[in-house]
């Protein structure tokens, strides 16, 4: 049964072809099967096209390099010739095709059906949708593509589906798995999955009433404000909308796996694949279904897919699979421990085994009498025990060491064997200390680098959370005593030739751990994580500052936009305010001025952080009367005695540079104009606040208003607009989490000296910071005082507190 013969000028239609396993078996039927015709079924994305998918998740990725190098300049013709895309979803019932894909399905030889969501933590309704419904969806589609080619006077192929299913359907039983139909198993347990299929879809809509009910709705609100701060209406309603969304997936995820631990499967994903398979018997096996409904079925059930042995070339992998983020965690120091038996065995096979069998069946063609099953597993015939693996880490990463930002190597924990319950419990009792600590760091008025305290718990707070989540997800597969039987596999193999057996191997037998995890696997995971593998020097991450430096500094910048408080001044509008309504007076009121000022402060710093405009509107009225002529006099002497030494240089000097580079400069403040007049030579434009006047008199009302939170956004695009500026060659610095909408309104954000709040989310993000040091000088004590006037009284009424009830 030579493969490359049997198969040769067949005409294949694959499903998941973006995916790992898909992207690997198109590629190998182009390199290896002659004239064979592949089309493939790819959902169109939201800006892509599926043809425009194809080209750029398939094609480019590096699994075709190896064809892309054989076939030289004939390549892309070779493509367009013999790769087809059709639009469609495996989520639908008909797969969303339309009439020419309909007629393409019916016409193929053999249909590979690789598509699932793979994640073990999907959404329950998600994983239904695609791994229950989808394989029957698929030889439904098939039936119906038969059936109209035979009304249209045309001979539809007889079709082999061959379905990707997964080993671990067989549950968490002990003992060997045989390669047998689910029905046929005594462990598995009769589930209707048509009340599972509307469980899962009647739930998705409960849990979305209940997210919009009002208490849970002020719950998400208040997080949304306690991360993001007075960011402005429109950013807080947007994060409060993504976190309902998220508490709703994550309440999916947690019921499927309920669910699926309930009839003795570790999570949503094998219980859906295992349901996934009885549909697809049930309503389409020979013998059994409709004649008009039957389709010749093979399912194949691969392990633990991970990076290739040899084909296409050796370690090719495609995204992270299940071993890869523990291996890294642990390479960084930072897991050192993993639930797991020493004595157990980690089910791995390499991807091109995986492809090579699937068409090894295909060449077979299907088992007349019914469904067969083929397992591709390597734990029964040449395991890879856990304590092996762990041994294979110690050394690679003893010997080859990843770095830390410093330069300095990384030395690897030694591995322990816990219970997968101790290390839970031990995670969360320290998520829970870190959440802690991070909720009474928000309450702390702190800044700049004290602020990076916060950033880095934000950061170790989402290794942990990472961890806690490999452990939940991954240690029922590590603590698997199941064994999975290769008998079929094994015979498949027996029956190749020798040229077959060269070309398309997938015998586990061939497998050398040492080779396979040292020289191949381990390597491919350092080279596709990122990560640093050299000593000394700067690291990437310690370089990125640099760049980003450099590139906000470029001359292909248009516009640099900057905050005023505690981004170029260290002061702000009470400040201001309490020199200058102190500047001429008395000693004998300035305790009282300082005191009813102070008294104040709590009900302003509310104010403040509940809506800034409002409290602007509020604070403000205390200048009504105040002379124009002489506050506008003594705002020169504030700056040049209080605003000038708290200044920081280094944002002063940055304005500069941006000038001097052709940069347009615009100042954005809640300040008053008589303020900031004196920084006017430095800013193309200043957008600040304007008390009314009459008389010579401020009136206490403002006639214009700053812009705030995401006003400060429109303003940037009206403005870039008007002077034929980019948005995404512009630069924003700011110093707080309410600057946020205007940060994001730029292609080069920087955050200068940040909150706490707005230091962890640039840390998220991956934002550039900058640490600006601060003019020695300025005022001392709880609020600056002008200082005294001891020139004769003038008879004039002059700028002084006043109380104002709060609107």
């Amino acid at each position: 049964m030579p493969i490359r013969r049997t198969l040769e000028g067949q005409r294949f239609f694959v499903t998941g072809a973006t995916g790992f396993l898909g992207t690997a078996v198109v590629e190998r039927i182009l390199r290896s099967i002659p004239d064979a015709q592949v089309t493939v079924l790819v959902r169109p994305g939201r800006r892509a096209s599926a043809a425009q998918r194809t080209a750029r998740e398939i094609v480019k990725n590096g699994c075709f390099d190896r064809l892309r190098e054989e076939l030289g300049g004939r390549f892309d013709d070779e493509m367009a010739r013999r790769l087809l895309t059709v639009a469609g979803d495996v989520g639908r019932d008909g797969l969303g095709l339309d009439d020419e894909g309909l007629s393409v399905l019916g016409r193929a030889d053999v249909v590979v059906h690789s598509a699932a969501t793979v994640s073990f933590d999907a959404p329950l309704d998600q994983a239904v949708e695609t791994n229950l419904l989808g394989p029957a969806r698929v030889a439904a589609a098939m039936a119906a593509a038969r059936r109209a080619l035979a009304e249209a006077g045309e001979a539809p192929a007889d079709g082999h589906l061959i379905t990707v299913s997964t080993a671990y359907v067989a549950g968490t039983h002990q003992g060997e798995a045989k390669e047998e139909l689910l029905s046929t198993n005594r462990f598995t347990i009769d589930v209707d999955w048509e009340a599972e299929v509307t469980y899962a879809r009647r739930l998705r809509q409960d849990l979305q009433t209940a997210s919009r009910r009002p208490e849970q709705l002020a719950k998400l609100t208040k997080r949304a404000r306690d991360e993001l701060g007075p960011a402005g209406d429109h950013l807080l309603a947007a994060r409060t909308e993504r976190l309902r969304e998220d508490w709703v997936r994550q309440q999916m995820v947690e019921a499927g796996s309920a669910r699926a631990q309930a009839l003795g499967w570790p999570d949503a994903y094998p219980f859906t694949k295992a349901l996934g398979e009885r549909v697809l018997v049930e309503r389409h096996q020979i013998g059994v279904a409709p004649a008009a409904d039957a389709v010749p079925i093979t399912i194949v059930r691969p392990s633990i897919i991970e990076s290739s042995l040899a084909e296409p070339r050796p370690g090719w992998i495609r995204g992270f699979r299940m071993a890869e983020p523990i291996i890294i965690s642990y390479a960084r120091g930072l897991l050192a421990q993993f639930p797991g038996v020493p004595e157990g065995v980690v089910d791995v096979i390499p991807v091109d085994l995986v492809v090579a069998a699937i068409l090894a069946v295909a060449a077979k063609g299907p088992d007349p009498t019914g469904p067969t099953v083929v397992q591709v597993a390597s734990g029964v015939v040449n395991p890879l025990g856990y304590a092996e693996l762990v041994a294979y880490g110690e050394d690679f990463f003893g010997r080859n060491p990843l770095y830390d930002e410093r330069g300095q190597p990384i030395s690897v924990p030694e591995w322990s064997f816990p219970g997968r319950g101790k290390v839970q419990r031990q995670l969360r009792r320290t998520a829970k200390a870190m959440d802690l600590a991070e909720r009474v760091l928000q309450t702390l008025p702190l800044r700049g680098r004290q602020a990076d305290l916060s950033a880095r718990l934000d950061e170790r707070q989402t290794t942990l959370k990472r961890a806690l989540t490999y452990v939940e997800l991954y240690g029922a597969y590590t603590e698997t005593e199941a064994r999975y039987r290769v008998d079929r596999l094994l015979e498949l193999w027996a029956e190749q030739d020798d040229e077959d057996r060269r070309d398309f191997c997938f015998d586990p037998h061939v497998i050398d751990w040492d080779h396979y995890v040292l020289e191949v696997h381990l390597p491919s995971v350092l080279e596709h994580a990122r990560v640093r593998t050299t000593p000394g020097g700067r690291s990437a991450v310690a370089d990125r500052p640099t760049r980003a430096k450099r590139a906000i500094l470029s001359p292909d910048r248009h516009l640099a936009v900057f905050d005023l408080e505690h981004t170029l001044i260290a002061s702000n509008v009470v400040d201001s305010y309490a020199w200058l309504a102190s500047r001429h007076l008395p000693p004998g009121r300035r305790a009282a001025f300082v005191a009813d000022l102070v008294a104040e402060g709590p009900r302003l710093l509310a104010l403040d952080r509940q809506d800034r405009g409002d409290f602007l509107r509020f604070f403000y009225r205390r200048y009504e009367g105040a002379s124009v002529e002489e506050l506008a006099a003594d705002s020169w002497d504030l700056f040049h005695r209080e605003l000038l030494p708290r200044s920081f240089p280094e944002g002063l000097a940055r304005v500069r540079q941006h000038r001097r580079l052709g940069h347009r400069t615009l100042l954005i403040t809640g300040a008053l104009d008589v303020v900031v007049s004196p920084l006017e030579p430095l800013f193309d434009d200043i957008v600040c606040a304007h008390l009314g006047r009459t008389d010579g008199r401020f009136t206490g009302h403002l006639n214009v208003l700053p812009p705030i939170g995401e006003a400060r956004a429109t303003l940037l695009e009206d403005y870039t607009a008007r002077h034929g500026l980019s948005l995404a060659e512009s630069v924003a610095y700011a110093d707080s989490a309410s600057d946020l909408p205007m940060l994001e309104a730029v292609g080069f954000p920087v955050a200068v000296n940040p909150e706490t709040r707005l230091a962890a989310i640039a840390r998220r993000r991956g934002w550039h910071v900058e640490h600006w040091s601060k003019s020695k000088g300025g005022a001392a004590g709880l609020l600056p005082l002008g200082p005294l006037d001891r020139g004769t009284e003038r008879s004039r009424q002059t700028v002084v507190g006043r109380r104002r009830a709060a609107p």
